[in-house]
């Protein structure tokens, strides 16, 4: 069964110029340990690593790692900055290297394509020429510009990722207000604030009667899904004393739960395990966060290690395989 990356992420040199070129309230500061961080106005985002940028690099770790294929994505900010003309450049000049990178690597990689969702028509165009150009999936931040992905003007695009029937992996960034959450110091932003942020975009998807709407959406949580299986005892007590008129989706919270997928990143084998009793082990998938500083890849293939077989084999490889179409 090979293993199947499908948290990771890639950078391009010209993404990163014109992010700090064109990037608005996102600036690029100098950390006490010396490395270059990407900020969003005083909130740490990212730091850009060496194999954020070398191909060849990252098939070195993989070899070294034992990964089979890594599913590449580009990671937060993404491409929801600047105009209308600067993001589908970015999305563009991410979207055309991941590819190339697959023609190059083509047993190695696959990828996520990046879309400039404030500007619904041009993602969808870009949606159409990535797919012919091989993308394997959609990635979206779990707010776009502090934008609900369940906001209505959204919603073109989604219905052409569900008649697509794609995988869409939900990252997260910085949520709104991380400022006057004073989440801005020891990198809460990342410990809290992303987990929150996933949460809140999968809770209102699945309170919102998302999946009902969009059921070919193959939605996957990232991190172990965030705080979002700790939460399931309180997503059903609240459905359960909902007042029925207000009652927007069609099943029970934990059914959307079951429904959806995740990563393995918990950090920690007893969240992992504890997410495979809420989602079920073909519902989990094998991801590390590299080349991240904060990435698990040692983490990774030790937390499923302690799993049984069956359930070993179908996270680090058995579900991607179905869930991506990988033949």
């Amino acid at each position: 069964m090979p293993v199947i990356d499908v948290h990771t992420h890639m950078f391009t040199p010209k993404w990163l110029e014109l992010l700090k070129s064109e990037g608005g309230m996102y600036n690029i500061q100098t950390r006490p340990d010396g490395q270059q961080e990407v900020f969003r106005g005083n909130t740490p985002v990212v730091i850009p690593q060496k194999g954020h940028f070398d191909y060849d690099m990252r098939i070195q770790q993989m070899n070294a790692a034992g990964i089979d294929i890594s599913i590449v994505s580009l990671t937060c900010p993404n491409v929801y900055w600047g105009d209308e003309d600067i993001s589908c450049r970015a999305a563009r000049e991410s979207n055309d290297t991941m590819a190339q990178a697959q023609t190059t690597y083509p047993d190695r990689i696959r990828w996520f394509t990046s879309l400039p969702w404030e500007y619904p028509q041009r993602a969808i165009e870009e949606l159409q020429r990535t797919c012919d150009n091989g993308a394997s999936g959609v990635m979206v931040l779990a707010n776009i510009s502090g934008r609900s992905l369940t906001d209505p003007m959204f919603a073109p695009i989604w219905a052409e990722i569900d008649k697509r029937a794609l995988p869409v992996l939900v990252h997260p960034t910085d949520p709104p207000g991380v400022g006057m959450m004073d989440m801005t110091k020891f990198d809460l932003s990342w410990s809290v604030g992303f987990m929150f942020d996933t949460t809140l975009a999968i809770t209102r998807m699945i309170f919102e009667g998302f999946f009902d709407q969009y059921p070919h959406l193959k939605i996957i949580a990232s991190h172990g899904g965030g705080t979002l299986p700790y939460l399931i005892g309180r997503f059903e007590k609240g459905n359960e004393v909902e007042i029925p008129q207000r009652r927007q989706m069609k099943k029970k919270p934990a059914d959307y739960l079951r429904h959806i997928y995740y990563d393995c990143i918990t950090y920690n084998p007893g969240a992992l395990q504890y997410l495979i009793s809420v989602a079920g082990p073909d519902h989990v998938m094998f991801g590390t966060d590299w080349p991240h500083q904060v990435h698990d890849i040692q983490g990774a293939f030790a937390n499923t290690q302690q799993l049984p077989p069956e359930q070993r084999e179908a996270i680090r490889g058995g579900n991607a395989l179905k869930v991506f179409n990988i033949r």
